[in-house]
């Protein structure tokens, strides 16, 4: 069994395995631990004398100007991740040995600060803090960049060293260095907790669903999934079941900044609005596919479904929305999803780190394929949930999936939402 998606451009800072892999894709324990560093280097590296990186190494100890500036093990690590950004998949990548001891808490606990970070513009940066959550609580904002964790410059970090750096066991403090958005900075100590996520709701941003006209929505269901979790087709199912029995005349799946999760639970909704067809497949180094399919009897076989995305869409919640799309089930509303689907492989290191390596790739049931690419929406509507001007209360894309569902697009634009890019 797979252990957990989507690693997008951000991370959850919180509670489970599912903190370290929101930006690795989907995580296979397929003998996770059982590879080396010594099992690597004897493989295809006949023709790379490695020893002369030990030869510069001995050559700056000797001769170089500023001696306090060598580190033997920050050199070492800048080289591994040097040979690894050579490769194109962001899923592989080098975990240090103090990140990755921090990683993993007391008997398999997992806590952090309550957050969701994304790398923009080569910085940190806030998505959103959970509700009364440690880091809403010390005042810690959307859109806040992370300049420093404990006193370390986040400088050209990933969000996976962000992440790693900045989650650990309930109890403990970090403290970040914080530039809000308009430009004010302050330094922040925040105790770390156990942080408990709803993984659906039925209650759009804002309140109550509203169309254009500020008119309070009865006849159209609506579900946002932050993230998928071992709850979530349990909680979805109700809510599907009641949209399809109640007679609504549409539902709204809303996906926006919803960065992934386990990967069974994510075919598991996606079966829930499907009664046959492939959910997704994916492909491995040999060309072969192994395919996840649905299976007869979803709950909500009928109801029309709009599915919101976002630049942060990422991984399980490109599944869902793709699988859905592809089966001739809904369309998809807002902006061009994240791109981020990929299987990935944890290889511990004789120095105590990790290396996370790409394995397989996932595709959408017509075998398209996501990762580095993202998916299309069928109408594209802006702004979105983190994008500059949006506003809860003025939803250009709810208003864009109510008008489809109520029949009110008109001629040209039920023209856009039926195509399929």
């Amino acid at each position: 069994m797979y252990q957990a998606a989507g690693w997008a451009a951000f991370a959850l800072l919180a509670v489970l395995l599912l903190s370290l892999v929101f930006t690795l894709g989907y995580v296979s324990n397929d003998g996770a631990g059982g590879g080396s560093a010594q099992a690597s280097t004897e493989t295809g590296s006949e023709n790379v004398d490695f020893s002369t990186l030990n030869q510069i190494l001995d050559i700056l100890h000797r001769d170089y100007f500023d001696q306090n500036q060598l580190d033997d093990q920050s050199l070492y690590e800048a080289a591994v991740r040097g040979m690894l950004e050579s490769l194109s998949s962001t899923g592989t990548f080098y975990i240090d040995p103090e990140s990755y001891r921090l990683s993993i808490g007391p008997g398999g606990s997992f806590e952090g600060i309550g957050a969701t970070v994304q790398l923009l513009q080569n910085q940190i940066v806030i998505v959103q803090p959970f509700a009364d959550g440690p880091a809403e609580t010390a005042g810690i904002k959307a859109g806040d960049a992370i300049l420093s964790v404990d006193g370390d410059s986040t400088e050209g970090w990933t969000v996976e060293e962000a992440v790693l750096r900045i989650r650990g066991p309930k109890g403990t403090k970090v403290t970040l260095g914080i530039r809000h958005r308009d430009g004010a900075e302050a330094e922040y100590t925040i105790t770390r907790d156990e942080i408990k996520v709803a993984s659906v709701t039925n209650v759009p941003p804002g309140g109550a669903l509203r169309d254009s006209t500020g008119a309070e929505v009865t006849d159209i269901a609506y579900l946002h999934i932050a993230e998928f979790t071992e709850n979530t087709p349990s909680e979805v199912e109700p809510l599907a079941r009641e949209a399809q029995e109640s007679g609504k005349k549409g539902l709204i799946i809303d996906l926006r900044e919803d960065p992934g999760g386990l990967l069974q639970e994510t075919v598991d909704t996606a079966d829930l609005f499907l009664d046959s067809g492939v959910i997704l497949s994916e492909l491995d180094r040999d060309g072969r596919e192994t395919f996840h399919r649905a299976t007869p009897g979803g709950v909500a076989l009928t109801i029309p479904i709009v599915v919101l995305m976002d630049e942060n869409s990422a991984s399980g919640s490109e599944v869902l929305a793709a699988s859905l799309r592809d089966n001739g089930r809904a369309i998809i509303v807002g902006e061009k999803s994240f791109g981020k689907g990929t299987v990935n492989i944890e290889r511990d290191l004789k120095d105590q780190g990790a290396l996370f390596v790409t394995i397989r790739r996932w595709l959408t049931p017509k075998g398209v394929q996501i990762d580095e690419v993202g998916i299309t929406p069928d109408v594209e509507v802006t702004p979105g949930p983190f994008d500059p001007g949006y506003d809860p209360q003025q939803d250009q894309q709810v208003f864009s999936a109510i008008d489809h569902l109520r029949g009110l697009q008109t001629t040209e634009r039920a023209g856009a939402l039926s195509a399929t890019p």
